[in-house]
């Protein structure tokens, strides 16, 4: 097929986008900053910018570079950038960040602070060679690494991940996601989920008080069908493909792979916002 001149043209125009989308990476702003800053403990005196590390940080997830290879940029030390990265993973910081940033997004669309309807599904990834802990193999994709599990909102806005190896099931590990003192999640009255959350996550969902339904295909479908409000989580995975540090997951622990996951969706909400 010969491609005129106006194809060729399209053609360009969506690969530069999509180039765009991929690999660049834009320094926070200061409307960013002004939102991020209140739960840093900004106005602290100390010898390296918390708007630096932060930035170092997202900086990572977008272009999946390694912590090391920081040196080789404007940012700080990545020994201090990592010592923060772990704090604030395990303080809960960038977990109260990706709320707060969640309920904003919502009110600035016209919605409750707190969603009512959550989406819950999986992915298995490939786990980077030489790590041991939480590997599996997912006999159904052929995937030999991890499962990350997540909940999310109508806007495809990510609020729990839990991630695990690839060959466990998604219905007993799914329950890790409606912990945390449901946080964020007070007003949900229902979730979501294909067929392999029946059973043990689906009774702890009702155990809560929140209705469990796996949305049903018309009848006489084969094949793939796009259905009603749960596409809306698997584009959520889709855009942690824009996110490099995700796409395979290099993390030792699942804690830290945990982190990325979040670290995507705020970058991800704070530019809508701001």
């Amino acid at each position: 097929m010969i491609k005129t001149k106006q194809h060729r043209s399209i053609f360009e125009i969506r690969t530069k986008k999509v180039k765009d989308m991929q690999v660049e990476y834009t320094r926070m702003t200061d409307a960013e900053c002004e939102i991020i800053k209140q739960f840093l403990n900004w106005q602290r005196k100390r010898k390296l910018s918390l708007r630096a590390v932060f930035d170092a940080i997202r900086y990572i997830s977008k272009t999946g570079m390694q912590w090391r290879c920081l040196k080789e940029t404007n940012f700080p030390d990545w020994q201090a950038v990592y010592y923060y990265f772990e704090s604030w993973t395990k303080q809960g910081i960038l977990l109260k960040i990706n709320l707060a940033l969640n309920e904003l997004a919502r009110l600035k669309e016209g919605r409750e602070a707190a969603p009512s309807l959550g989406l819950a599904d999986s992915q298995s990834v490939k786990l980077a060679p030489m790590i041991g802990e939480e590997r599996g193999l997912d006999g159904n994709k052929k995937v030999n690494g991890r499962k990350r599990q997540i909940l999310t909102d109508v806007g495809g806005r990510i609020y729990r991940v839990h991630v695990h190896a690839a060959n466990r099931h998604d219905s007993p590990k799914g329950v890790h996601l409606l912990d945390q003192e449901q946080q964020g999640l007070e007003k949900l009255e229902k979730i979501l989920a294909d067929n392999t959350y029946k059973g043990t996550f689906a009774k702890a969902v009702e155990k809560m008080g929140i209705t469990f339904e796996v949305p049903q295909r018309p009848e006489g479908t084969r094949g793939f069908v796009v259905e009603a409000k749960r596409w809306v989580v698997e584009r959520s995975f889709a855009w942690l493909n824009f996110f490099r540090r995700t796409v395979i997951d290099f993390e030792r622990t699942t804690r830290n792979a945990e982190s990325f996951v979040i670290i995507a969706n705020i970058s991800r909400v704070l530019s809508k916002l701001t």
